[in-house]
């Protein structure tokens, strides 16, 4: 896969060293709530078991780097199998939907492979050989973004696992302090960008993304962009008017669903004794009206910003946008050094500028996964990392609470199909 490495911060092996030993320990900390029984289950195809992810993360590391340089064997001939996700020319794959059947490995199993790895690795990392071979560092850097992407994972699919006890589990506590909010009405709330010609796209020699190249120019018209995400105050009126009722609101295909699944409220959330309640990572909660809805798909979002009177951004103005904001916002890392809670928050009341375009959620955008003009996957099974991907999906932007701090950029271009819901993804509006 096509990537760059931001040669300032990657000077020396050491730094390698650092970051690849705090992404490392970002994964077991995620793990320390969970018995071994939570890391086994696996409740929908979507969603993998967390000792799945914590063998695939570390069999990229051993099949893409420690297999080429020391000719490092896996603890089993069969890990390869069982733990390689979709790349074709690497081997076959053990199903997708079926990582929840396998009772061996054992968790601890899994456990001594990600050590033997790391002992690996770190001799590596602190190498001669390394620091003088850029193609090596510029995988391993793939490699620890690619762990980060799977650290989200971990929190969404157990989330859901989670969800499917009547035991209610909780992953873990934090606080839930918040600040206020104020409306969007009235032509209060936007923030307008003018028409025009804009750049979008990476650039530069820090990491990033295939399909986040090239840079280019795109044309658009004058729009407007809410200033915060939907809350779950204003989805409970579109409830409330009927918005899961209403077929002109939706697309064909969304509508389908809401007749085929019984859709009446986001996912995670429940009513109980005529009280709306949402299961988050901290358990089943009353629900917070100000903060941001979550866990709504593509069909969901449309059908909202319809019944508005308003749309979904296009994921150029969406980037177009946030570059009058820093990157920063409520992520995983941040949360937990906080000890606060796993959940979006509450935004600011006062907001002199466009607020939680990072973290929180990720944001649906009308556009769909398609490769930038120009566009080149790398040669090789890393070049099926995202490419083969672009069909038949929406691109979301901006990161969630879920996502480690380190790994969003303006540019990142997450992607999902119309129908996903167990993501954190919400709404922000445009007109």
């Amino acid at each position: 896969m096509a990537t760059t490495v931001d040669r300032d911060t990657a000077k020396t092996s050491l730094t390698f060293a650092d970051r690849y030993e705090r992404v490392r320990q970002l994964s077991s900390t995620l793990c320390e709530t969970l018995e071994p029984e939570d890391c086994c289950i696996q409740s929908m195809a979507d969603v993998s078991p967390t000792r799945w992810h914590l063998a695939h993360t570390t069999w990229f590391f051993e099949t893409f780097v420690l297999s080429k340089v020391d000719g490092f064997r896996t603890l089993k001939d069969n890990f390869s199998y069982l733990f390689n996700s979709y790349y074709n020319a690497v081997g076959a794959q053990f199903p997708r939907a079926r990582r929840g059947l396998l009772s061996r490995p054992t968790v601890g199993e899994v456990r001594a492979y990600r050590d033997a790895v790391d002992e690996r690795m770190r001799r590596l990392l602190t190498g001669d050989r390394f620091f003088a071979d850029e193609d090596l560092q510029t995988i391993v850097e793939l490699g620890l973004n690619h762990e980060q992407q799977h650290q989200e994972l971990m929190l969404t699919d157990i989330k859901h696992v989670f969800s499917c006890n009547p035991l209610w589990p909780v992953y873990r506590q934090g606080s839930t302090a918040g600040s206020g909010v104020s409306s969007i009405g009235n032509g209060e709330g936007w923030r307008r960008f003018d028409e025009g010609i804009y750049w979008i796209g990476h650039s530069g020699n820090n990491f990033a993304y295939d399909n986040e190249s090239p840079r280019h120019r795109v044309f658009l018209d004058a729009f407007q962009l809410a200033e915060r995400l939907v809350t779950c105050g204003e989805y409970l009126e579109f409830m409330a008017d009927g918005g899961y009722r209403r077929p002109e609101l939706w697309l064909s295909e969304g509508w389908s669903n809401v007749c085929e699944h019984h859709w009446q409220a986001p996912l995670y959330w429940h009513l109980v004794d005529e009280e709306w309640r949402e299961f988050t990572l901290a358990g089943l909660v009353r629900l917070d009206q100000q903060r941001p809805l979550c866990h709504v798909n593509y069909f969901e979002a449309d059908a909202y910003a319809r019944w508005r009177g308003a749309r979904i951004p296009t994921e150029a103005e969406w980037e177009v946008a946030s570059a009058q904001v820093p990157v920063s916002g409520n992520f995983v890392d941040l949360l937990l050094e906080q000890k606060r809670v796993l959940h979006p928050s509450v935004a600011p009341a006062a907001r002199p500028q466009l607020a939680q375009m990072f973290g929180d959620v990720w944001e649906w955008t009308t556009s769909s996964y398609a490769p930038y003009s120009g566009y080149q996957p790398a040669e090789g099974a890393l070049g099926e990392y995202n490419g083969k991907f672009m069909c038949n999906q929406y691109v979301l932007r901006g990161g969630s609470c879920a996502t480690p701090s380190d790994h969003i950029r303006r540019t990142y271009r997450n992607f999902f199909p119309a129908s996903a819901r167990w993501q954190f993804s919400g709404i922000r509006l445009a007109r």
